[in-house]
């Protein structure tokens, strides 16, 4: 499964993420479907040097002409003057291999749920947190996941 495939290329590299987007929403217990693969990085450029090599390692390829270093020097500017929220990587062999590293987000300011998934444990942004981070965004698919999350909650 490719989840799997990307947590144990990120954690054979050391790299602190934490699982969100869709992925984090199904794995808290809410029914969604989805193709990418959303993680939130520790705002270091050990951690987005060692991402983006890790994912390399698997195929893929960032979809914007950047490298690591650059997405992490110019986070800001990409953030404010290019509308960029996630920094996206895909496999040219297999398009439904996506991972979407969220750049707006530091995985220092946010909790992680550790959440059994088959023989795996991963680490999964907090339901708070990842309330926060889709209240934020406020695509429609976002208010669908609160709203999701919050009758989980319940």
């Amino acid at each position: 499964m490719f989840l799997y495939d990307v947590v144990s290329a990120l954690e054979g590299s050391g790299v602190r993420f934490a699982i969100a987007g869709g992925y984090a929403v199904a794995l808290h217990g809410a029914v969604r479907g989805t193709v990418d693969v959303d993680i939130v990085l520790r705002r270091s450029r050990t951690d987005y040097l060692a991402a983006e090599s890790a994912l390399k390692a698997l195929g893929l390829e960032s979809r914007f002409p950047v490298s690591a270093g650059e997405v992490f020097d110019f986070r800001e500017e990409y953030i404010n003057n290019r509308n960029l929220i996630a920094w996206s990587f895909s496999n040219p062999c297999d398009p439904t291999q996506i991972v979407d590293i969220i750049i707006t987000h530091d995985l220092n300011n946010l909790r992680i749920d550790k959440i059994r998934a088959g023989e795996k444990t991963l680490p999964v942004l907090a339901v708070a947190d990842l309330i926060t981070m889709k209240r934020a965004i406020g695509r429609p698919q976002d208010l669908e996941d609160i709203r999701a999350l919050e009758e989980l909650r319940r």
